[in-house]
């Protein structure tokens, strides 16, 4: 029974730490005034909710969010905001003029979440979680096979439509008509 105490101890203060990364680094993203900053506190975010998906034996989700958003996205933002010429030039235009609205929002939103959370019925399970990877693929190709599919339908189109503006905005002298 100790071990079982100090195991449950280890998780929650792993979850709990875990918890304050990714909030911690959220709000210095939003609060940053330098970009460089923001990105790299956006990798803490990203790199928190692997960890909360990995305490939560969702390990296929937070493999798939350090794939997915630290290696692709944020690797994608760094190096479009490193290659930018003159970015120190650029004026800022989300100044922070609504600071005390957008307070007052956050704590109406913390207060909500705050009731979901401590009113919801939470399972605990003693002992060891089964990984997640097999209910999530029977899910994805079950129940929840048209959202599937149609997310994959989005993202195609939100591919070809980058291609077309790329390639909109790449054009040679001998394509001018």
């Amino acid at each position: 029974m100790g071990n079982l105490l100090a195991l449950v101890d280890v998780r929650a203060m792993a979850f709990f730490a875990l918890a304050g990364l990714t909030v911690g680094s959220a709000g210095i993203v939003a609060l940053s005034r330098n970009i460089i900053y923001a990105t790299v506190a956006l990798l803490g975010t990203f790199l928190g909710i692997a960890g909360l998906y990995i305490t939560l034996s969702a390990d296929f989700l937070g493999a798939t969010q350090v794939l997915v958003y630290v290696g692709g996205t944020l690797t994608l933002i760094l190096f479009a905001v490193m290659l930018t010429a003159r970015i120190e030039d650029v004026r800022v235009s989300n100044s922070s003029f609504n600071l005390p609205v957008a307070a007052v929002l956050v704590v109406f939103v913390l207060a909500i979440l705050g009731k979901v959370a401590t009113g919801t019925d939470w399972p605990v399970s003693p002992g060891p979680e089964i990984p997640s990877t097999a209910r999530l693929g029977h899910a994805f190709l079950s129940g929840y096979l048209l959202p599937f599919w149609l997310a994959s339908v989005v993202l195609l189109a939100a591919l070809v439509g980058a291609v077309v503006l790329a390639r909109r905005a790449v054009k040679r002298e001998w394509e001018e008509i």
